[in-house]
């Protein structure tokens, strides 16, 4: 009997890693995850960094146990995906030295040093910011300049992985779009911009596109994962970018990728720009297509350290069974999700509730207020890059892990006013992202996702008076002190 032919695809978000085999039709036969383990580092205010050796070691770890799960499988590419931001550095021998993941903020404090902030913006399609991995260079540079000397060249974390795979160093587009290094408009990195960090070009790897082929898989990772010699390393790209792919979007479709943070983006076929500089374009992994984006910051992220207080031994069923018996008006929350047109984060956060303690709150209605909060921040990007690209079409797509929830969905189109259309692809986007990758790669044609649901509009008077209370909640905690 003839093995099922798959692929092995990597996934490292920022909270976990993620190892999965899927068909060439884009059947998910296993996952594996564990949590990424990260590092905080004293000498900066909020630098966090990880161990490339060791998310090696579990990347590897995780692929053993995936294929002894789904047993005789022929693997014919290898792919990876990340969370967008993060890098790794490597030294001139191809010792990875360092990884700095998409929460390392350790250039922070040379934020204000950068002269031509309008200049980064125009090329680079974002405001600068130490999210992104220039500043995380500026940092490493000057606090440990002996270590920064020893940097020959950065990649992100997906690239890095491939890396590993197959010894050939490169960063497609999508993720290079992440750097502040990079011209997306011309498709290329800058040295207009280099000049402004005043980073060298000597340590950017040579530009790749979504879907070729980086080279055959290493004889050491082969024989170490029994996977055939001949399989290809297939270049994959930023996980917000392979989540939309999964869906097959339409240029000016709009799209929610609820996973960690939530970005909401348009896909759009010129390069794009906000006046007023709230919105970031991208490259798409599609050659000639962009994504303008509005982000809500940590949404899931938060969502799922609070069901662990919560609901520490409950699945989502019963969360959403609790939901239903949720009264509107017992609790409101702001937990820190970013508005596309504030200067500043929201750095304090929690729930609002009536004095004394109503003995009807219940942990369904925090939950409940978890949710409204989410839902609440994408409908505020949602406005803002409707601002800068209108959206006509009457739906919206979705995907990711809170998609998961039936109760957000519905918040979301009661808020924005239009269905919310959920694909069959939507629960592992990122991995089925990445089976559309490689069949790009080796010339397969991809299966077309097909509507598992859509979700329509209820507009009620609770569902508005519960809107402007989060806004006041908002308000009131963007006012308490640190």
């Amino acid at each position: 009997m003839a093995k099922k032919e798959a692929y092995l695809i990597v996934d490292i978000g920022t909270g976990n890693a993620r190892v999965g085999v899927a068909t060439v039709s884009g059947e998910l036969l296993c996952v594996q995850r564990e949590n990424v383990h990260y590092e905080t580092d004293p000498k900066y205010e909020d630098a966090i960094y990880f161990s490339p050796d060791d998310l090696w070691t579990q990347i590897l770890r995780l692929s053993r146990q995936v294929l002894a799960e789904v047993g005789e499988v022929q693997i014919n590419a290898v792919t990876a995906t990340s969370q967008r931001e993060g890098i790794v550095v490597i030294d001139a021998e191809g010792k990875s030295l360092l990884g700095m993941p998409n929460i390392d903020h350790r250039g922070r404090n040379w934020e204000q040093d950068l002269t031509d902030k309008d200049l980064v913006y125009n090329l680079s399609g974002r405001y600068p910011t130490s999210l992104f991995s220039a500043f995380k260079l500026v940092g490493l540079r000057e606090v440990y300049p002996e270590l920064f000397d020893r940097v020959a060249a950065f990649t992100s974390i997906s690239e890095w992985i491939l890396y590993q795979f197959s010894g050939e160093l490169c960063y497609e587009h999508s993720q290079a779009s992440e750097t502040l290094l990079y011209d997306v408009e011309a498709k290329k990195w800058s040295p207009d911009l280099l000049r402004l960090f005043d980073l060298p070009s000597t340590i950017l790897p040579t530009l790749k596109d979504a879907a070729s082929i980086l080279g055959s898989i290493l004889p050491v990772v082969s024989e170490e994962l029994n996977i055939a010699s001949d399989a290809v390393v297939v270049v994959g790209g930023g996980d917000t970018q392979l989540a939309i792919r999964s869906m097959e979007p339409s240029a000016n479709d709009v799209v929610i990728v609820s996973g960690t943070t939530t970005p909401i983006i348009k896909v759009v076929i010129t390069y794009e720009k906000d006046a007023a500089q709230r919105t970031w374009t991208s490259r798409h992994i599609d050659i000639n297509r962009f994504i303008l984006e509005a982000n809500a910051g940590v949404t899931g992220l938060n969502y799922q350290r609070l069901k662990e207080i919560f609901y520490p031994n409950e699945g989502y069923d019963v969360i959403e069974k609790e939901l239903e018996l949720a009264s509107y008006a017992e609790c409101v929350a702001s937990l820190g999700s970013l508005i596309a047109d504030e200067n500043e984060p929201l750095i304090r956060g929690g729930f609002i509730f009536n004095t004394p303690v109503s003995q009807q709150l219940t942990r369904g209605n925090f939950v409940f207020a978890i949710l409204w909060d989410i839902a609440c921040s994408i409908y505020e990007n949602y406005k803002f890059l409707c601002d800068v690209s209108p959206h006509e079409e009457p739906y919206i797509l979705a995907c990711g892990g809170g998609m998961e929830s039936r109760t957000l969905r519905q918040f979301i189109a009661n808020l924005v006013g239009k269905n919310i259309r959920i694909m069959d692809t939507f629960r592992q986007a990122s991995v089925i992202g990445g089976v559309f990758v490689c069949n790009d790669g080796l010339g397969i044609k991809n299966s077309m996702p097909q509507i598992l649901e859509e979700v329509k509009p209820l507009k009620t008077v609770e569902f508005e008076q519960l809107y402007q209370k989060w806004k006041q909640a908002r308000k009131t905690f963007k006012h308490i002190l640190p």
